[in-house]
């Protein structure tokens, strides 16, 4: 498996790790009665996981585990398509 294939397959695994965070959010703050729209996921993400952030901290006294999972999914395949971007960049002046 080459360079490339690697850093592809990271971002998949990352983008589809990230739309589970980012659904299991909506669903933990619906159960909590919250109002969240399915329909306007993808662009209210980031307000309902600083939302599940803030509900989580005044629960437990500490940030819920799926908003780690949301940020570091996210970051994961940002830095997977930023080494598919520069290899691609590489591979053109070579």
């Amino acid at each position: 498996m080459n360079y490339t294939n690697l850093a592809l397959s990271i971002l998949v695994v990352a983008a589809i790790w990230h739309v589970t965070a980012t659904m299991m959010i909506h669903e933990a703050l619906r159960k909590r009665s919250l109002k969240v729209s399915f329909i306007l996921l993808r662009l209210l993400a980031p307000k309902n996981a600083s939302q599940y952030r803030e509900i989580t901290r005044k629960e437990t006294g500490k940030t819920g585990t799926l908003f780690y999972h949301w940020i570091v999914s996210i970051n994961t395949a940002l830095v997977a398509a930023i080494l598919l971007i520069l290899d691609q960049i590489s591979r053109g002046r070579s």
